[in-house]
């Protein structure tokens, strides 16, 4: 019987340096996470998700919007960063005097949207809000371009699916934004 080897663990300075700028890896639990190419619907999915958000908060100039996987450490020892393909830090948590850092974002989002590529399951991207809510991120919303729905994940809470005939509010990240949920598809 053959032991099967195992790629040894890597810091999350040794993933930065080697894939930071790779944005189709995550790093998860030391272990280095490939993902397919997700194809076109996703990224319009992302690209309108990134203009609905970036509207409003251009307009109210409440922070920051990123897109493009932009890595978020989200637990130490074994380290873990993810790519969300699109969040916001508020001016509050990162202010805009200090520009945008290089390298991964320095604190939790306040929100991070992730869109279901045709390769991922429904559990893991569960799985991944969550964790990204145990990283303090205060809403992370998963959008499923397949059923046209979306899940919004809160610390201490359910999460809520709502459908393309229900709006999206973010009260407590965006005061004020809402949007119908069929604008992320549509």
């Amino acid at each position: 019987m053959n032991p099967t080897a195992t790629a040894p663990l890597l810091t999350g300075d040794e993933f930065l340096r080697l894939h930071g700028d790779d944005k189709r890896v995550e790093l998860v639990d030391g272990q280095l996470v490939r993902h397919p190419m997700p194809g076109m619907e996703h990224g319009v999915v992302c690209s309108t998700a990134n203009f609905l958000v970036s509207a409003f908060v251009r307009a109210h100039r409440l922070g920051w919007v990123v897109g493009n996987d932009s890595f978020i450490r989200t637990r130490s020892s074994p380290d873990r960063y993810r790519g969300a393909d699109v969040c916001f830090v508020s001016y509050a948590k990162l202010p805009k005097e200090r520009g945008a850092p290089k390298g991964p974002l320095p604190v939790a989002p306040d929100l991070v949207i992730e869109v279901r590529s045709p390769s991922d399951r429904i559990g893991d991207m569960t799985d991944k809000a969550i964790e990204y809510v145990k990283a303090g991120v205060t809403v992370a919303i998963v959008l499923d371009p397949d059923t046209e729905s979306l899940a919004v994940f809160r610390a201490d809470e359910f999460p809520v699916r709502m459908h393309n005939g229900d709006e999206l509010t973010l009260p407590d990240v965006l005061p004020g934004f809402a949007v119908q949920v069929k604008d992320f598809f549509g």
